[in-house]
């Protein structure tokens, strides 16, 4: 499609729609009944920690969730004042540097709580390992939830406490029977904090049976598709056609010559690669959107440009392909490289402007 040639619509970009972030994160809140912790982490999953969390303010969540030290301080920094919770593990020597930040850190283990205490009577919140095996104080380590329960006897500063479902879309049965291990640590702990949490997207689905006191929707906010949720469409992934050729039969295109035109042919080449983060895994294979059809990538994707096959339709140089949007979805596009709509989000690379729009 023709568009109307920007500094920031020259060669590729993202176009960010925040009233359909917002409007998925109302769904998921009316679903749960719980105050949002929307997770912002890996820079809003590749579309903007702040922009996104600006946006989320509308729907007056209780904080937001990230991964790091350093997403912690972008927010802090520009000015986003509602609680911060680290979900990495904190590494004891990091306790300065997070309190400095403002964050609220996740404790998995006896010396990072030791020295998260030492520190003063700074909000904190404990990781449960139910199951998901990456991080957290083991639900069935009696001797590890008796030490932990004696330093936090007194502990002015744990403010709560939250598990990771590792199959809520596809395994209601152990979805429950890691809320109820969950349960049972927080019992073995003394006393229940005042956040209990849980629910990620796809827990969302089961309405208020894991929503505990916070709820903390990811992918399901930036449009990637959950079972039993519903959710509207949040990225567009666009590319500028900068090259025309048309190629006779058997002629080839792109390294390695993988691909040869069956017939002649028309070969449009977008100004994207796996430079910007389009997964050479869609070589031949992935799809993209171009005067209201769809086609396929031809060939290998290269680091700056990648090419279509578009047959007889009439492009020019200056047209405008999508790539995630319209008539390829986030998903459909992550499945052709075999992956997951997580991936494809966070793998969007830095070169590409974002452009965000609401509503007036």
């Amino acid at each position: 499609m023709r568009n109307p040639l920007t500094p920031d619509t020259s060669r590729a970009w993202v176009d960010v729609d925040l009233d359909a972030v917002v409007r998925n994160a109302r769904s998921y809140a009316a679903r749960t009944g719980a105050p949002l912790l929307p997770m912002v982490k890996a820079d809003a999953y590749g579309l903007g920690a702040v922009a996104i969390a600006r946006a989320l303010a509308t729907v007056e969540p209780w904080g937001y969730g990230v991964g790091t030290v350093d997403e912690a301080r972008e927010l802090h920094l520009n000015r986003i004042h509602r609680p911060i919770l680290i979900c990495t593990p904190l590494l004891p020597e990091l306790a300065q540097s997070v309190a400095i930040v403002a964050a609220r850190p996740s404790i998995g283990d006896l010396d990072a709580l030791r020295a998260w205490l030492a520190v003063g009577a700074l909000p904190f919140h404990v990781e449960i390992d139910t199951g998901m095996g990456r991080a957290g104080l083991r639900w069935d380590d009696v001797a590890q939830l008796l030490e932990a329960r004696n330093l936090l006897a007194d502990a002015a500063g744990w403010e709560g406490v939250y598990t990771h479902f590792h199959s809520a879309e596809r395994d209601p049965a152990a979805t429950a029977e890691q809320w109820r291990r969950f349960q049972e640590a927080i019992t073995a702990l003394g006393r229940r904090p005042l956040l209990v949490h849980a629910a990620n997207s796809a827990a969302g689905a089961y309405d208020t049976a894991y929503a505990g006191d916070l709820a903390r929707p990811g992918i399901h906010l930036y449009g990637g598709t959950v079972s039993n949720l519903d959710s509207v469409p949040v990225v567009t992934v666009s590319a500028r056609v900068v090259a025309v050729r048309r190629l006779p039969a058997g002629a080839t295109v792109s390294y390695d010559a993988t691909w040869r035109a069956p017939h002649p042919t028309t070969i449009a080449t977008l100004a994207i690669g796996y430079g910007d983060g389009v997964p050479r895994r869609l070589s031949n294979g992935g799809a993209v959107e171009l005067l209201g059809h769809r086609l396929r990538i031809a060939g290998r994707v290269t680091m700056d440009q990648l090419m279509v096959d578009a047959g007889d339709l009439p492009v020019a140089v200056g047209d405008v392909a999508t790539l995630i949007g319209g008539l390829v979805t986030l998903d459909e596009q992550a499945g052709l490289a075999g992956t997951i709509s997580y991936e494809l989000l966070t793998g969007l690379g830095a070169r590409l402007p974002r452009r965000y729009h609401r509503a007036p």
